[in-house]
């Protein structure tokens, strides 16, 4: 369902912004500070959970308001408000009435990129491990079940490994479930490899793209089987007694990209490679979504890319009719979009964003 109205009102910079929007995507751009990243913020709190900068609540009421946030939206024919009062938690209402954050999963799917992303290649696998659940998680809501029974589960056999308990009993019992809920986990994640990758051969353009791969590290991270990764954790207590954890499982997976035709690893692909690829992988994750009608929020989308692959991206999101937020430092980097998408310009005045539209 289509995003049509966006209001705030002291929410991070912004005192009151209240947006009309259509299917066109928008380029929002202007100095570093200006509360651009705060627009996106807001669209990226009509999802469940924290937002694209994972802030809790009272991170994102304005300074010196004395007052808490809201948001309200207009999604599809469904009116969506967000809000939180000082010193309280965040509420949801849908339809004007209270509804839990799981609902807003319910109503669009919002994907996002953000600069602290585009060290993905070369992060750590833990960076990419959270990366790649994500994008699983969007396209399998079964997903975040799995994975807190699988992390509920490896947290009481790491105690049990701690406390050197030696009941064999205990340790079957807390091994079938994580094996029941870590089969799950990496049948997901293999399922959305395969999804990402369908979608990326449907590009409209000669944007790059990746062979993506789950990578199973040490740990045999990408079995799928419950029978053989039980069977693998009762044949490894004797080592992870000795080490007070469990070493083996679906926790120690990663995410592997080559690309080109030497099959390049994409952690020695150049800067620039590097962020096309992961661009490459939101498109896809939003293109698989398509029948939903994804929001997809590109924080700084032309930082690392040249003249080429910025006209390429942009094509890209029109060929797909993403409903897209885009921002960057200045108009001149998306000139190439300039006719086919909704130019906003930021500036910030005593600490407070205003918006100019630009014809």
């Amino acid at each position: 369902m289509t995003l049509s109205q966006l209001s705030l009102a002291q929410f991070r910079s912004w005192r009151r912004l209240d947006l009309t929007l259509d299917e066109r995507p928008v380029a929002i751009f202007g100095p570093n500070g200006s509360g651009k990243t705060n627009i996106l913020e807001a669209v990226s709190m009509l999802a469940p959970g924290r937002g694209l900068r994972g802030a809790q609540a009272a991170e994102q009421a304005r300074q010196d308001a004395g007052a808490g946030w809201r948001i309200r939206a207009q999604i599809g024919d469904r009116p969506v408000e967000t809000a939180a009062l000082p010193g309280e938690t965040r509420s949801v209402t849908i339809d004007d009435k209270t509804a839990p954050q799981t609902a807003l999963g319910r109503l669009t799917r919002v994907i996002w990129l953000v600069p602290a992303m585009d060290r993905l290649w070369t992060d750590s696998p833990e960076a990419r491990r959270r990366f790649l659940d994500r994008v699983t998680l969007s396209l399998h809501p079964d997903h975040a079940e799995a994975s807190l029974a699988y992390e509920k589960a490896m947290r009481e056999r790491n105690r049990l490994l701690r406390d050197q308990v030696g009941d064999l009993g205990w340790y079957r019992a807390v091994e079938a479930r994580m094996a029941e809920s870590g089969a799950i986990i990496t049948r997901n994640r293999l399922a959305a490899l395969a999804a990402i990758t369908k979608a990326q051969r449907a590009r409209a353009t000669v944007f790059p793209a990746a062979h993506l791969e789950l990578l199973p590290g040490e740990g045999h991270a990408d079995d799928p089987h419950a029978s053989t990764i039980a069977a693998r954790l009762a044949d490894m207590r004797a080592r992870d007694l000795a080490a007070g954890r469990s070493l083996s499982g679906p926790h120690r997976a990663d995410l592997g990209a080559i690309w080109g035709p030497g099959d390049m690893p994409a952690a020695l692909a150049s800067t620039g490679e590097q962020k096309a690829l992961l661009l490459s992988m939101i498109l896809a994750n939003a293109r698989a979504l398509a029948a939903e009608r994804p929001l997809l929020l590109l924080d700084e989308v032309a930082a690392h890319l040249d003249a080429d692959r910025r006209a390429l991206l942009y094509d890209e999101i029109v060929a797909m009719r993403a409903q897209a937020f885009m921002t960057g430092t200045g108009a001149e980097l998306f000139k190439a979009a300039a006719d086919r998408a909704r130019m906003l310009s930021v500036a910030r005045e005593d600490g407070v964003s205003r918006l100019e539209e630009v014809a």
